[in-house]
């Protein structure tokens, strides 16, 4: 696949979406650990952070999609990034199925396998300058996870 030509960084719209996306992990992680004895709050937060992850998770899979519909035939594989766009959405999907002790540690490693892909795809779509936003989301929103897993 030939490298496409470099695109800008994110603009301060998409940062600010992007830190903004990450207050349910950080809140509901905190939350988790604030109310270990209220057990129905607890295990409605716990919940609601495995299933925010797990859209997450899927939304990300959905930009490899839209990489892919964007790329001309002739310079992609063809099933390639459609391939990989529903793996995290499957993967998300049935984490969002078990309970969230097992869930969120699944969901935080399914968010890093997300980042080493898009670190490993995103410079040939012109991408690499959305790379350090990428890790940053992605350091907060699995060590989010790892730490609500582990009040859970």
């Amino acid at each position: 696949m030939s490298a496409a030509p470099p695109l800008p960084p994110p603009d301060r719209t998409a940062l600010r979406l992007g830190y903004a996306g990450l207050v349910p992990f950080v809140a509901c992680a905190l939350f988790v650990w604030l109310l270990p004895q209220r057990p129905s709050e607890h295990a409605f937060v716990a919940d609601a952070m495995a299933k925010y992850a797990a859209l997450v998770a899927s939304f990300l899979g959905g930009v490899h999609w839209g990489l892919g519909m964007l790329r001309p035939a002739a310079t992609t594989p063809a099933a390639a990034p459609f391939a990989w766009g529903v793996v995290p959405a499957v993967l998300g999907w049935s984490a969002a199925l078990m309970p969230p002790y097992a869930a969120l540690p699944a969901l935080g490693a399914l968010l890093v396998a997300c980042y080493a892909v898009d670190r490993h795809l995103y410079p040939a779509h012109g991408l690499a300058a959305w790379l350090t936003l990428r890790f940053r989301l992605t350091a907060v929103a699995s060590l989010s996870c790892f730490l609500a897993a582990a009040g859970s």
